[in-house]
């Protein structure tokens, strides 16, 4: 665990999202246009995390466009590992072309949470970045399987999403399980005091996405605490 909590953006998910969320985040989880966005999208989110000096983490998903990514596919693996080789290699092809380095990987909506549970698409999952992106670290949720395959493993809170009793995310479209920008601060405190976690994320194309952006990076210390030279995790 680090000195303190770095704020991650889940981007290039929109058209028109706002510059200042590439100059708040430390880290960019880029969409690798599965699940929303697109190849062009896709290379001027890597631009702007460029010129921003945002350190970018891949973030591929179910195929899933209809659902934006947040259902479980019950789909064979073979078919999940062409779907990532694609998606990967996709944004490996265009951060080359943008010199941009891809530091690591954070999967997104039902992959991220069914990676935490099963250890097969953990290890699919992990397997598939390694051979196309190198030597990586890993966001995900306290007790994913992912971190337990010996790649460093970053834990991430949420401050834009309400929370179970168990720990757990409600699950989408329940009460509390989106937050508004007053109920940020108290969740933000709450995932700081626990001393569980690595990270903070903020979606991108939350409808107060700004707004929540500028609270955390304030009530963080009003720095990003990113660093080029160590991969975005300066102190861990």
């Amino acid at each position: 665990m680090g000195a303190r909590m770095l704020l991650n953006i889940d981007l290039g998910e929109l058209e028109g999202e706002e510059e200042a969320l590439f100059e708040l985040a430390a880290i960019a989880a880029v969409c690798c246009g599965a699940h929303a966005g697109g190849p062009e999208l896709m290379r001027r989110t890597l631009r702007r995390c460029r010129r921003s000096g945002t350190v970018v983490a891949a973030h591929p998903s179910y195929p899933d466009r209809a659902n934006f990514g947040r259902k479980k596919m019950d789909i064979p693996l073979l078919e999940l590992e062409q779907s990532l080789r694609g998606q990967l290699r996709l944004l490996r092809e265009l951060a080359e072309e943008e010199d941009v380095q891809i530091a690591g990987l954070k999967p997104h909506g039902a992959l991220y949470h069914v990676a935490a549970k099963e250890p097969a698409v953990a290890r699919l999952l992990l397997d598939v970045a390694r051979e196309l992106l190198g030597e990586i670290w890993v966001i995900g949720p306290p007790g994913g399987a992912m971190g337990e395959l010996g790649t460093p493993y970053r834990v991430e809170g949420f401050a834009d999403r309400g929370y179970a009793e168990d720990g757990s995310l409600l699950p989408r479209g329940t009460p509390g399980a989106l937050l508004s920008p007053p109920e940020v601060l108290p969740q933000l405190r709450r995932l700081v005091a626990s001393g569980r976690f690595d990270c903070v994320c903020v979606h991108g194309d939350g409808p107060h996405a700004l707004d929540v952006a500028r609270l955390v990076y304030q009530e963080l210390g009003g720095s990003t605490g990113r660093s080029t030279t160590t991969g975005g995790w300066t102190g861990l």
